[in-house]
């Protein structure tokens, strides 16, 4: 999906083994899709047949025949009702890919994603995903998800499930459906999220989750607002909240230009999350110039060497870049006696001596989700 001249956001868009779902059609076919409504959680009233959404801190007042913020959450007579119980794209790769280092390493995730989003970076290079209905938005793709099929094929794979490259904040009434099925079958599910959530949210799917990689995406408030159009708190309270609820937490920083890729800027967010715990595994992400933003260049291998020199001055003991580093970039290293733990290829694990939450040589605490019975 990326190499040493593309980005490493992971992308639904630009992977020709990506499954798209046979029924969607072309912005410019004859017969358009459309969405499938069904009554969604996270809904109070507020009056006069209006309904709020609770389910992002935007929290959309919704008058009759309005959607939110996100297009895919709407009031219709009274009653809030999402399309986000769609799979517009069915994907088996690692689980290295979302990325999530520190759970499963060597396994696979079957990934699902439907429409919506409820940020609208410029740099998005999954953008006709996440931003239908919006006036640059692509039309609808997709149709409704079919929990227990998803289940059992991940099942079969040996695989987790995974909501990513659109925002599966925006589907948990999917992902409690698909957590229905898969849990008899031992099947875990992942989130690549933007962490966007109500606290309350948060604590309904947090126990159906086995790891969560949220999007930081810039260190202070403006920035992220120009970047995304939401504010950056809460996606902070969500690490932290997150991790509370037992869930395994991941972080990942894309270099946006103007936005994360100075010095100063990388510095604040590698202390913030040092605050939090310096083991929690921070990715930096090489930005790739795509939807508004096809100006800008991609991030040199030097900044990202930069950045990870930063993250570890800041604390951190897990920096990871995925490619322009090399396997080095991908390794866990003990942070006591630096024996090599995992190594990662592009795409496959060489290495892996994870069995408990331990180095296996001197015995030093590393935190993760490492094996197959930690679900």
């Amino acid at each position: 999906m990326t190499d040493a001249t593309t980005g490493e956001e992971e992308t639904a868009a630009m992977d020709p083994t990506i499954a798209m779902d046979p029924t969607m059609t072309s912005r410019h076919g004859a017969d358009e899709a459309r969405p499938v409504w069904r009554p969604a959680l996270f809904a109070e009233p507020s009056g006069n047949g209006r309904v709020r959404c609770t389910l992002c801190p935007f929290r959309c007042d919704l008058a009759d025949g309005r959607t939110g913020v996100c297009r895919v959450r709407r009031n219709r007579s009274g009653v809030l009702e999402t399309a986000t119980f769609t799979a517009a794209a069915t994907h088996l790769d690692a689980v290295e890919r979302k990325p999530l280092y520190h759970v499963r390493p060597g396994s696979r995730v079957l990934t699902v994603a439907g429409p919506g989003c409820t940020f609208r970076c410029d740099y998005c290079v999954n953008h006709r995903l996440s931003q239908y209905g919006r006036a640059d938005g692509s039309s609808w793709r997709g149709a409704p998800a079919d929990a227990a099929a998803l289940a059992a094929r991940a099942a079969e794979e040996g695989a987790a499930l995974g909501l990513s490259y659109s925002e599966p904040g925006l589907a948990p009434e999917l992902t409690l459906a698909l957590a229905e099925e898969a849990e008899p079958l031992g099947v875990p599910i992942v989130w690549k999220s933007n962490g966007f959530l109500t606290r309350h949210a948060i604590r309904r799917v947090a126990p159906v989750l086995l790891a969560v990689n949220i999007d930081v995406k810039a260190a202070d408030e403006a920035a992220h607002l120009r970047l995304t159009g939401a504010p950056l708190r809460p996606v902070l309270d969500a690490v932290e909240l997150f991790r509370e609820e037992g869930v395994w937490v991941e972080v990942s920083t894309p270099l946006v230009p103007g936005v994360s890729d100075e010095p100063g800027q990388l510095g604040a967010i590698a202390r913030t999350l040092a605050a939090v715990d310096p083991a929690l595994p921070w990715h930096l992400l090489r930005f790739t110039p795509d939807f508004r933003m096809t100006a800008e260049s991609p991030t040199a291998p030097s900044a990202l060497r930069t950045g990870r020199d930063i993250g570890e001055e800041a604390g951190l003991l897990h920096v990871y870049v995925e490619r322009a580093l090399g396997e080095e970039g991908r390794t866990t290293r003990c942070p006591s006696c630096r024996s090599p733990l995992v190594r990662r290829g592009l795409w496959s694990t060489t290495l892996n001596e994870m069995s408990s939450d331990a180095c296996a040589r001197c015995a030093h605490p590393v935190p993760g989700r490492w094996g197959r019975n930690d679900d």
